[in-house]
């Protein structure tokens, strides 16, 4: 979540242009116009919390933005990237439906963070709307972690307290995550003087709680009270860091056009393969050997439609005696997935083998042996045929097809990486 002060504001020029705010994983989540990009990127930052702003950089993280020449042009151009790219941002201000709000009972002895799709007059302070829960949620689960907020939904006041026996075995209890108002371990004005900044911060009013926080640190620092005023510097650490997490980049408009185009194929890749999660990390293999000498594979990997070529790797086969192109296909897949379990690293959200069926069962066989379920297919070049471990049926897409367009990209890609590699291999042999 961005603070009021980010040094790469100071780059934005003062014209006319369009800008374009995406999430943690590049979705372009906002679109608007300006007539100077550095005043209104600047007014996001100390938004007010009625304005739409407080919502839109709750789930922001990273900027892009595109000069144009007049206010109308970017009228236009914003328009036009609105129309063909429909964020869900923009979205939720011309729609009626209920969305969430957080919900802040201050009213309560103790309050808590919850969520609600009702604003009432019940003396609680409201924060949102918000059209994307997901997102809300992690700020809320940290929020309360951050300043330890009971997280239970008991209902209780400092006059009754629930009965031991309900709470003594809180988890957040005994690892000091909550003040444990439940075991009376806190007074209630107490409790509500920790967590009174929860306001300020959902508020957007983050230049405020820095200055406070300096001046608390410093006191409890002088007052010899160093675990508090630890606690407080880490907060102030903390909200530093944050605004080091927005990235703001000048782009071209077909640098949007081709971002727009990668969502695309993204998004049809997932709907005609029936996944469950879009495919925004696929790996993909290939085997490369000539008359069973210098028998190598390779695996690609695309992250979000882009070559992410810090993260290719190579291989040696090593079990593998002359052209047995099933078994490297095995081998290859066991030693790259039993590689990432051991060190604990995230898996790919698709696998995709360049081969018909046979190259498919063995990588398959592979993932069985480590126990791995992820979504893996294959694809054949002669009729760009996409099989499946579990479909009798090959699936054709139309050559047309942005989801076909991607994966060829990394089938061709994972291909010329091998070819490339037995080339050097071969050439070194040679001159030896």
């Amino acid at each position: 979540m961005p603070v009021c002060k980010n040094k790469r504001l100071e780059q934005i020029p003062k014209l006319p242009g369009v800008y374009i705010m995406r999430d943690g994983i590049g979705n372009i989540i906002y679109i608007g116009k300006a007539k100077s990009l550095k005043d209104r990127l600047s007014s996001y930052f100390n938004a007010d919390i009625n304005s739409k702003s407080a919502a839109i950089i709750t789930a922001m993280r990273k900027i892009d933005y595109i000069l144009c020449t007049s206010e109308r042009e970017s009228l236009i151009v914003e328009r036009q990237l609105i129309n063909k790219i429909k964020p869900y941002f923009n979205s939720m201000w011309k729609d009626d439906k209920s969305y969430p709000y957080i919900k802040f009972s201050v009213s309560e002895d103790f309050p808590r963070l919850t969520f609600t799709r009702k604003k009432i007059a019940d003396g609680s302070l409201y924060f949102g709307p918000y059209p994307q829960l997901s997102y809300i949620k992690k700020l809320v689960r940290w929020l309360i972690k951050f300043f330890k907020i009971r997280p239970c939904k008991l209902n209780f006041t400092q006059c009754e307290l629930p009965e031991e026996k309900k709470v003594k075995s809180c988890i957040y209890y005994h690892t000091g995550m909550c003040y444990a108002p439940c075991m009376d371990k806190i007074t209630k004005e107490e409790y509500k003087n920790k967590i009174k900044d929860v306001a300020l911060f959902l508020n957007g009013k983050f230049k405020k709680l820095e200055d406070e926080w300096q001046t608390r640190m410093f006191n409890l620092s002088n007052n010899m009270r160093y675990e508090e005023a630890k606690e407080v510097r880490d907060r102030l650490y903390a909200i530093e860091n944050m605004s080091e997490r927005v990235m703001i980049n000048e782009i071209t408009q077909d640098e949007i056009n081709k971002s727009v185009q990668r969502a695309d194929s993204i998004n049809e890749l997932k709907k005609v393969l029936g996944l469950k999660n879009s495919p925004a990390v696929i790996e993909g293999f290939d085997n490369s050997n000539i008359q069973g000498t210098n028998a190598v594979a390779s695996m690609v990997r695309f992250h979000n439609g882009i070559a992410d070529k810090k993260n290719y790797r190579r291989f040696k086969i090593k079990t593998v005696e002359g052209a047995d192109d099933f078994a490297t296909m095995r081998e290859v897949v066991f030693r790259r997935y039993s590689s990432l379990i051991r060190k604990n690293e995230k898996l790919p959200d698709l696998i995709l083998i360049d081969g018909g069926k046979g190259q498919l069962r063995a990588a398959v066989s592979a993932l069985e042996e480590l126990q791995i379920n992820v979504p893996i297919i294959s694809l054949a070049k002669k009729n760009e045929e996409i099989f499946f471990p579990t479909k009798d049926k090959a699936l054709v897409l139309s050559k047309h097809s942005e989801a076909l367009k991607l994966l060829q990209s990394v089938r061709d890609e994972s291909h010329r990486f091998a070819l490339n590699y037995h080339r050097h291999l071969r050439k070194r042999e040679f001159f030896r």
